[in-house]
């Protein structure tokens, strides 16, 4: 089966394999966002926001796409393809009987209220859930703070399913986070 990464197209944006070819507008994109990201994400290693760190990052980001073990596109709005507009990503991904992904994403803080993250997310989970990946399941955690990507989850049709006491050191503390998952109605079997 082939589980290699694969451009998207939305109506609004332009998903994009991570490669080593995105560095320059992967930097830019953390350092226009430094501030609205800084109270979601862990600590940043030293250097992180560097052409050779993020060269680095995606050159690894292929090779976890190549194996099967993470997938993860960089997007822009298809009139802008000079700025990254965010990221999805579906990592630790599980074969065997759990078919099973974490999602994890990121938009720019000047983009958020337009349902640019919800269309973007809709065409990954369509495609994370069709015969080319034909995952069972996907799962986020999102600390239960951050309404608005809680919204969106449910929106998109995730569940609660628990919470995660002191699950990441997040801005300064051990942070709670929500598990949610969704699960993939047209599920056609465990592959052999």
């Amino acid at each position: 089966m082939d589980t290699s990464l694969h451009a998207i197209t939305t109506p609004r944006v332009q998903l994009v394999p991570a490669g080593v070819d995105l560095t320059d507008r992967v930097v830019d994109f953390y350092v226009r966002n430094a501030t609205h990201l800084a109270p979601w994400d862990p600590p940043i290693p030293e250097g992180f926001r560097t052409q050779a760190f993020q060269r680095e990052r995606l050159a690894k980001a292929e090779g976890e796409a190549a194996a099967g073990t993470a997938l993860r596109w960089w997007f822009y709005l298809s009139d802008q393809p000079q700025s990254l507009a965010g990221s999805i990503g579906l990592t630790a991904i599980a074969r065997g009987p759990f078919q099973n992904a974490m999602l994890g994403y990121s938009l720019d803080g000047q983009l958020q209220g337009q349902g640019l993250m919800r269309e973007a997310l809709a065409a990954v989970i369509q495609h994370a859930f069709s015969a080319v990946l034909n995952l069972h399941r996907i799962q986020a955690n999102v600390r239960p703070d951050n309404v608005r990507s809680l919204r969106l989850l449910e929106h998109l049709g995730f569940e609660f399913e628990g919470l995660a006491r002191d699950y990441l050191f997040i801005d300064g503390a051990w942070r709670d986070h929500q598990m949610l998952a969704l699960r993939n109605a047209g599920f056609n079997g465990i592959p052999e």
